[in-house]
């Protein structure tokens, strides 16, 4: 296999490109991932080549709850949920000097920015009514990941490991409906898979992971584990264009944990869930010593419960040098 393929694959592990939105059915009917933007190129692969790869992608999504769905969102109780997000999310991989073995390793981290808009019916005690709010262009939270572990079965089967860390350093404020931040902590272990066939030129990729939420310690609402999987199939050509498809699927598995006491105590339970399925097409131009994959994918999501529902649009640029 070409080393500039193996290149183009870390930012895939590395980027998982965490299309992080604010605030899907932990609280806000949101969470840190839209389904199936997640996995990228070349997922299980962390090349052996040291160096540096620079990622920058842009995701639009617009969803909806129905108003049959009472959902907690901060300090708010909404009936009905629409909601906006736009995100630009900048990301840096560094692949340590580790040799030509079955084990490569690196590292990332990336520093997205974001807006949201967000209407809603809210109820605040005895009162209620129509509510829109908006949080323009700021830093949502970073996230990293300490150590990428890839393993190559062999000249086609790769694996990887990795635990990404997200944080909660964006701005906040429990009495919006609109923030740049789900004011918790989120740790998730990921495992990704990649399988090449026909010369290398038919790529099955798979990445899941496990998100593990820390308390949001101003409203001591504490989210569910949540569980998703997306995969790739993608067809390349000659000529550097690949067309394909994607999947993804996140189930929350675990109990959301609100207050006992308050407006948002019958939410214990509040589990969700959703599906999604979409086209992909990538262009990739090569060069000596380094490349750049051009991608974009859209998606639709359907069999959505408890969460935010919607066609997530996704545009990514990977540079490797």
């Amino acid at each position: 296999m070409k080393e500039g393929i193996l290149c183009t694959g870390l930012l895939g592990v590395a980027a998982s490109f965490a299309m992080v939105m604010p605030a899907h059915a932990v609280e806000g009917a949101l969470g840190r991932t839209i389904t199936g933007t997640n996995i990228m190129s070349y997922a299980g692969v962390v090349p052996p080549t040291p160096g540096f790869t620079m990622g920058l992608g842009y995701v639009h999504y617009s969803g909806d709850i129905g108003a049959d769905r009472q959902v907690p969102v901060n300090n708010l109780l909404t009936l009905g949920l629409d909601a906006t997000f736009d995100m630009f999310s900048l990301t840096g991989v560094y692949v340590w000097d580790t040799g030509e073995g079955r084990w490569n390793f690196a590292s990332m981290a990336a520093l997205p920015l974001a807006q949201v808009d967000v209407d809603a019916n809210v109820s605040l005690g005895p009162r209620s009514g129509q509510v829109g709010d908006s949080d323009g262009w700021g830093l949502f939270d970073p996230f990293f990941a300490p150590v990428i572990a890839g393993y190559h079965f062999d000249q086609t089967h790769h694996l990887s490991l990795s635990l990404y860390v997200y944080t909660d350093w964006g701005s906040y404020d429990p009495d919006r409906l609109a923030n740049l931040s789900l004011n918790n902590w989120t740790f998730s272990p990921t495992v990704g898979y990649t399988q090449l066939m026909q010369k290398g030129t038919l790529e099955l990729s798979l990445l899941g992971a496990v998100d593990i939420y820390t308390e949001n310690d101003a409203t001591h609402y504490q989210n569910g584990a949540v569980f998703r999987l997306d995969a790739q199939l993608v067809k390349r050509f000659g000529n550097g264009w690949g067309i394909g498809g994607i999947g993804g699927w996140i189930e929350q598995f675990e109990d959301d944990d609100p207050p006992i006491a308050g407006q948002f105590a019958a939410f214990k339970g509040f589990k969700g869930r959703a599906l999604a399925l979409g086209p992909t097409v990538n262009y990739t131009k090569k060069w000596e010593g380094g490349q750049v994959e051009f991608a974009a994918r859209w998606l639709q999501e359907f069999d959505v419960k408890n969460r935010l529902e919607g066609d997530p649009l996704m545009v990514t640029a990977m540079i490797t040098f």
